[in-house]
């Protein structure tokens, strides 16, 4: 692979303001791509970071150098905003206002660099009347409508945290951040990237739309997604689960073949008055085996199965170790490498 491939951001200077969650990781993703990441970190350890990180190496900073300021003193803001200078985009996660009132906002950063590309990261975005108030990831998810759509009938609702929130306000700051750092070589000016997680959120819920749009979801109608027999999770005998997500028709045949289930009518699958009945013997049947029997019958096909793994078993599942999707740090903590992958043209010349 030509180093063009495996660092298509070389070349780019990013100083990140260190804050707590997406945009640190943000940037941690655009350092991952081969940009140059510059962290202007606090004197003190944040109370929140210490607790959820520990003491320890902090992952966030993996491929970034470190640069100690106390923003609060004129030589450190100076010594910012001649990094600023010569950067092509900066990111900061701080409540609307918080870099003005440092005196590193958009207006002195754009006297310092016109090309600058100014990336804020908030829950709420730059505006509205949530644009001042505290809150995390699961309170982005709820307001963005998502989070109702991971309870099943007459249950609560629940995401794993940060992921669904914060991990995608960080995906689309830097989607952003890209898009504008082109801009800007191309035209000589900068501009302010407001990401704002609730939006990117309920963006990324497009399909949920489009889905719920035909009565499919967030309805009264039974959900193929949240009421099949051919889209859930299953406890088996051991404590472990399993998913299957078998919504095509051929994928769904295989399956019940698979299960041997000779009685049930393939032409009944989308039948919402058999759902009921053919759920309760899914859910006796998978609990009757160990998770591993079903992984022996049923991964590797296209009935569309996974078992739920933890973090570490992820790690060594066969897939994951043969595409490398994981590393280990220096000290040992498990991390997620760089995604997504780029591969050199099939017939295109490479220049190393």
């Amino acid at each position: 692979m030509s180093t063009a491939l495996s660092s298509p951001l070389a070349g780019v200077r990013i100083v990140e303001f260190e804050g707590i969650g997406p945009g640190p990781l943000a940037a941690r993703m655009l350092a991952d791509m081969g940009a140059e990441v510059t962290v202007i970190a606090r004197p003190q350890q944040g109370a929140v970071t210490a607790q959820l990180g520990g003491t320890g190496e902090n992952p966030m900073r993996l491929g970034k150098a470190v640069v100690i300021l106390d923003l609060k003193q004129g030589a450190a803001r100076e010594q910012a905003l001649a990094l600023v200078a010569h950067a092509d985009a900066l990111i900061e996660g701080n409540r609307p206002g918080v870099m003005e009132r440092l005196g590193l906002g958009p207006a002195e950063c754009a006297r310092a660099n016109p090309r600058i590309v100014y990336g804020r990261m908030t829950g709420w975005g730059q505006s509205g009347p949530l644009a001042q108030v505290a809150g995390h990831d699961l309170n982005y998810v709820a307001l963005s409508g998502l989070l109702s759509l991971s309870a099943h009938r007459g249950e609560r609702p629940i995401v794993p945290p940060t992921v669904v929130g914060d991990a995608s306000g960080a995906l689309g700051l830097a989607f952003g951040m890209v898009c504008a750092i082109l801009q800007a070589r191309g035209s000589g000016q900068g501009c302010v990237v407001d990401a704002a997680i609730v939006d990117v959120v309920a963006m990324l819920g497009g399909i949920a739309h489009w889905i719920r749009s035909s009565g499919q979801l967030d309805g009264p109608q039974p959900s193929p997604f949240h009421d099949s027999p051919f889209y859930d999770v299953y406890r088996c005998a051991d404590g472990g689960h399993i998913t299957l997500g078998a919504l095509e028709p051929q994928f769904y045949a295989l399956l019940i073949d698979k299960l041997g289930l000779t009685d049930v009518e393939l032409k009944q699958q989308f039948d919402h008055r058999t759902w009921p009945a053919l759920k309760a013997r899914l859910v006796a049947l998978f609990a009757s085996q160990p998770r591993a029997h079903w992984e022996a019958l049923l991964e590797g096909t296209d009935v569309c199965f996974a078992p739920v793994l933890s973090v570490e078993e992820a790690a060594q599942h066969p897939h994951n170790t043969a595409r490398g999707t994981f590393q280990r740090t220096p000290s040992g903590n498990l991390c997620s490498v760089a995604a997504p992958r780029f591969h050199q043209l099939p017939g295109a010349n490479t220049h190393d």
